[in-house]
């Protein structure tokens, strides 16, 4: 039987639909176009080189007027085939062919079968602490409201599955039509760059539509797994997964994102959910009309007849309240908030928790655990502040305003400053009781942003604020500075304050720079025995390739661990990942297990990006299992510890990470025309026009490759095919270690070690991904001749190392064991190959006469590129 039958039935029906929608507003001819260019595709996909040729034929020779709707067409289609697979790993038909279909179920009953005490079990979960940071990155391609037509689609592809009257059937297919019909007619491209305040709305939507429902569902899985397993479920308060957010917080070269903003994307966050708490107490009061209760809800209720709706009814009014006032309050950039606003967490959970109790000594457990404990788990997991939010921000501006301040008081030139003498002002500073800063001092608009953003976090607590990263930070000096900035800004709180080490040096200094700082008396009073800190994974790849990156982030984890053992603090680490391998992406649950023994102690802090969000927590069913692949690695770490690596290992990959870094940085460094090749073979110059994110793609406009931001550079080869920075340096420092006689090892390396093992297999998926045909016809077409040699040398290289690959691995195909993966790249093939010949004769035409290019041909661009990205799933 085939396993995919149910999934090609929905693709197939699903594209059915949309040649009807384009049947009806283009035309016959339009239609016969492009089912043209499909049959062209998938037979040159299957090896016909007659038809890839003519394909390629029929694609540069469409009009102006063309190429617009055929390109729609495509990238429509991918978005509807992508949501065909959402739907299929979630449905019946599905779960048995995609990995790990119930993740928790399948670890306790591994764990039944260990020597692991229960206890030690019931001490996991209860120590569980997974926190998903959102966070709005430019790869986001979809706008939000094609993400709720897509949303109503998968609805109805769920009900076709059930059994349906002859007229339900009809009404399913009806509705289906007009939403593809409706996604047709809606430009897929933003005409503006969304803000900073739109972004953290669509983190917003995604708690609304998914996460509000698959938080509790979730929860409920996991506590009834748990009675079964261990006799004991979850507590009432347990919140082993919590969500926050960068989207409005995180101002590191982004200068769209001002204190204002972020006080507005504080207030936005604590209007939605006070708009959710009133719906769930709306469905609450109805249902909760029971006339029995305990003293103390009789009491509250004042002797009401039905006591627990005049108790809900009452923090309802309350809420509502609160939320207008919020409304008023983003009117004006300050407001005065009265005392009888609903804003600490407590406020909500003792009217919730005295019905809860009251059902519960009432002898209505049953009514207690129903939508009541949703709420509850709800009101602990996201609070009256919905997301948490982070604030990130670049350590130079930190040093700026004190560089500026001791210049106006005359104490010398903090920037000028060493070290030793930084910390030791610092330090004296943050003993000292009066305040620092002169009331008639008037420092620079940039000082004044960096103080106005501390004074935001002063005023608004640790209700609404989770942690405050540093990027580019390196020195001790790095982290008391914010310590002091805070103190200065009145903050009541001790803030967390995490120092991001990024680049391969940052990350080789990090465990020295932590343990400086550790060994400060006064900084280990402060932190009060927890530390975070952040590891980057884009920027340390960018600069070093994905083999060194990779080995420098876990020997850096490694040593951060040892260290806050010996200080007796305990450590959250927290990844910056992205969606993409060259980034740190790809499967969470195998990137969890091959993190060192003993990291995820202190719980994991991971970020989710752009589109992966919606990819893991679009709908509420993929959520529930995406949180509990997370929550399933996580407890394996903690109780089924991947081996200490032996020393053998560590000299191979030490030796391996030294080899493949410098194969990547003579290419990408240290070959000059490396960069005009890229800016030739890529969309990047093109990629700055799309309004994708509201961050610039450049740190600075006019520098090469080390000026663009991690995502860029990916996405870039991400459209071409050759997806070089998830590969580059690795395949060269893999045959080295052959050659000097180390395949045994790798062997053993590739079987014992995790951490190794996922190496291999995120290489294996690159590969499958990569496309040396797509990338060469990029080249022949857009590339100077005189740079062309690269691009064959750059192939030639990826061809020889996924020979290697597929040696080391034992396989003669890539990624045969994930035939769910296998298969969900195949599928999208046949509509990714036209988009990117489209692509490649829009950029001629652009670059060949940028006068001539019509607004037409310039969006038909944009939805290549954004039809690429969704195709490629995770591009960024």
């Amino acid at each position: 039987m085939d396993q995919y039958a149910a999934l090609r039935a929905n693709v197939g029906l699903l594209g059915t639909e949309l040649g009807e929608t384009l049947r009806q507003h283009l035309g016959d001819a339009v239609l016969a176009r492009v089912e043209e260019i499909r049959q062209l595709s998938k037979e040159a996909r299957q090896g016909n080189s007659q038809q890839a040729e003519q394909l390629r034929q029929v694609l540069t020779a469409l009009s102006d007027d063309e190429l617009l709707p055929v390109a729609r067409a495509f990238a429509q289609f991918l978005n509807l085939a992508n949501l065909a697979e959402q739907h299929f790993s979630i449905s019946a038909a599905g779960r048995s062919s995609i990995e790990k279909p119930e993740p928790l179920t399948e670890l306790f009953q591994r764990l039944k079968d260990t020597a692991i005490a229960k206890g030690d079990i019931q001490q996991a979960v209860r120590e569980l602490s997974i926190e998903l940071v959102l966070t709005a990155h430019p790869t986001e391609v979809a706008r939000r409201t094609l993400i709720h037509k897509l949303t109503e689609i998968a609805a109805c592809l769920a009900q076709l599955e059930h059994p349906q009257t002859d007229w339900q059937q009809q009404q399913l297919q009806l509705r289906l039509t007009e939403l593809i019909s409706q996604a047709w007619h809606t430009n897929e491209i933003r005409e503006q760059r969304p803000t900073p305040v739109d972004e953290a709305k669509s983190g917003f939507a995604v708690i609304e539509s998914s996460l509000w429902q698959a938080i509790p569902d979730f929860l409920r899985e996991l506590d009834a797994d748990l009675r079964r397993d261990l006799g004991t479920g979850l507590p009432l308060d347990a919140a082993p997964v919590r969500f926050s957010s960068w989207m409005g917080g995180d101002r590191d070269g982004n200068p769209f994102v001002t204190s204002k903003v972020t006080r507005q994307v504080l207030l936005l966050s604590r209007w939605k959910a006070a708009d959710l708490f009133i719906r769930d107490l709306d469905l609450l009061s109805t249902e909760l009309s029971m006339n029995t209760g305990s003293a103390a809800l009789l009491d509250a209720s004042e002797q009401a007849s039905e006591p627990y709706r005049a108790v809900l009814n009452k923090l309802r009014q309350q809420l509502i309240i609160t939320r207008d006032w919020l409304t008023e309050a983003l009117k004006h950039d300050r407001l005065q908030r009265p005392a009888d606003l609903i804003w600490h967490n407590q406020q909500l959970l003792e009217p919730l928790l005295l019905c809860f109790e009251s059902l519960q000594q009432s002898g209505m457990q049953l009514i207690a655990q129903g939508r009541l404990t949703d709420t509850l788990r709800r009101a602990y997991a996201f609070g009256l502040t919905l997301l948490k939010l982070d604030i990130r921000q670049d350590a130079a501006r930190h040093a700026d305003v004190f560089a500026e301040l001791t210049r106006y008081l005359g104490l010398g030139d903090y920037s000028a400053w060493t070290e030793t003498d930084r910390q030791a002002f610092l330090l004296r500073e943050l003993a000292n009781k009066r305040p620092l800063f002169p009331k008639n001092w008037q420092p620079s608009a940039d000082v004044q942003e960096v103080l106005d953003t501390c004074d935001i976090v002063a005023r608004h607590g640790n209700e609404a604020l989770s942690t405050y990263v540093i990027s580019m930070a390196g020195k001790p000096s790095d982290v008391l500075a914010v310590q002091l900035l805070l103190q200065e800004a009145g903050s009541s709180f001790a803030m967390p304050v995490a120092p991001l080490f990024e680049t391969l040096s940052d990350l080789q200094n990090a465990p020295d720079c932590m343990r400086q700082l550790l060994s400060i008396d006064w900084y280990r009073g402060y932190i009060n025995g927890r530390q975070e800190v952040m590891i980057g994974y884009s920027d340390s790849a960018k600069d070093a390739g994905v083999f060194a990156a990779a080995w420098a982030q876990y020997s850096a984890q490694e040593a951060l661990v040892k260290l806050s053992k010996d200080y007796g603090v305990k450590l959250t680490l927290f990844h910056g990942r992205g969606g993409t391998i060259g980034r740190g992406g790809g499967p969470a649950h195998a990137a969890i297990l091959s993190q060192p023994p003993g990291s995820l102690a202190g719980g994991l802090r991971v970020t989710e990006q752009g589109e992966m969000i919606r990819f893991k927590f679009g709908l509420p069913e993929l959520a529930i299992r995406s949180l509990a692949l997370y929550a399933s690695a996580v407890l394996e770490g903690m109780l089924l510890p991947p081996p200490v690596p032996k020393e053998s290992w560590r000299s191979l990959m030490s030796k391996l990470a030294d080899d493949s870094c410098n194969a990547y940085r003579a290419v990408v460094r240290h070959n000059k025309d490396f960069v005009p090749y890229f800016r030739a073979a890529t969309p990047e110059q093109e990629l700055g026009k799309l309004p994708l994110g509201s961050r610039p793609a450049k740190r600075n406009p006019t520098g090469g490759v080390e000026s663009l931001r991690a995502i860029p550079w990916i996405f870039a080869w991400s459209q071409n095919r050759l997806m070089l920075p998830a590969w580059l340096g690795a395949g060269n420092a893999l045959a080295l270690a052959v050659e000097a006689g180390q395949t045994d090892l790798l062997n053993e390396m590739q079987q014992e070690w995790p951490f190794f093992a996922t190496r291999l297999s995120m290489l294996e998926m690159v590969f499958l991904k990569a496309d040396p045909e797509i990338a060469a016809y990029y080249d022949q077409v857009l590339v100077p001749k005189e740079l062309q040699h690269l691009g064959v040398e750059l192939r030639q290289q990826l061809a020889a190392d996924r020979e290697l690959l597929l040696k080391l691995i034992h396989s003669d195909t890539l990624m045969a064991k994930e035939g769910w993966i296998r298969e969900s790249i195949m599928l999208r093939n046949t509509y990714v190959d036209p988009l990117h010949i489209l692509q490649v004769e829009l950029l001629k035409r652009s670059r060949h006469d940028p006068e001539k290019i019509s607004a037409q041909s310039n969006r038909a661009l944009m939805v290549t590129i954004a039809g690429i990205a969704a195709g490629m799933r995770n591009s960024g």
